[in-house]
């Protein structure tokens, strides 16, 4: 499962790049309007630190504005992925979108059907959120399971990519429901590599080596 980072923070994407399992990373305005920058300034910042995929995300909600502001997007650096609501104009964007060869990430999906049309209109990534379906009390990773065997029913080739990542639960049931991509918090990513047992055993392989040669 490919890991992308969910963040628009330089210090993050440089933390998470480091530690040499990142393979992308996703935006959204929310996300871009808390740093307190230019939009495209920081668009740019990130493909320069990242050699895989980065989502930026369209204001627009018609399907000109989605073009016009896509088309934008796809000019900042070569692994531009443009985001698009899975809407009825994010639908017919990511067509257009498709038959230019520009990748797209159809977001903000919430069921198997609306991840079926995107695949037939030729979207790169899906972003199902299961932390929000959760939220609301419904099962969220049951939507990636669903999307999984949908696509693998059809050999639909557009990447599931679990977004609305809480937690390291989360991340583990994405890999095992077969989600071909999870974009997370730095937290969630660091995590990964925690257990109280890791811990206790460098103690206990500390203490014996100091006990036994100084």
């Amino acid at each position: 499962m490919q890991i992308y980072l969910d963040s628009a923070n330089l210090d993050d994407v440089k933390k998470a790049n480091d530690l040499g399992v990142l393979d992308g990373v996703t935006t959204n305005p929310s996300l871009i309007a808390k740093e307190g920058v230019p939009y495209t300034k920081r668009l740019a910042e990130i493909c320069k630190v990242v050699s895989g995929p980065v989502s930026a995300e369209v204001i627009a909600t018609d399907f000109d504005g989605m073009l016009r502001e896509g088309l934008e997007h796809s000019t900042i650096a070569p692994q531009i992925v443009v985001k698009l609501p899975s809407t009825l104009d994010g639908l017919k964007a990511c067509k257009a979108f498709s038959d230019r060869g520009i990748k797209t990430n159809l977001t903000l999906c919430f069921q198997p059907l609306q991840a079926m049309m995107v695949a037939k209109a030729g979207a790169f990534l899906v972003s199902p959120f299961i932390g929000r379906l959760d939220d609301i009390g419904q099962d969220g990773m049951q939507l990636i399971r669903d999307i999984r065997q949908v696509y693998d029913n059809y050999n639909m080739k557009t990447l599931i990519l679990a977004a609305s990542v809480r937690h390291s639960n989360h991340l583990l049931h994405c890999a095992l429901s077969g989600a071909d991509v999870a974009t997370c918090p730095l937290k969630v990513i660091t995590d990964a590599m925690k257990h109280p047992l890791t811990d206790k055993g460098i103690e206990i392989f500390l203490a014996d080596y100091k006990k036994a040669f100084g």
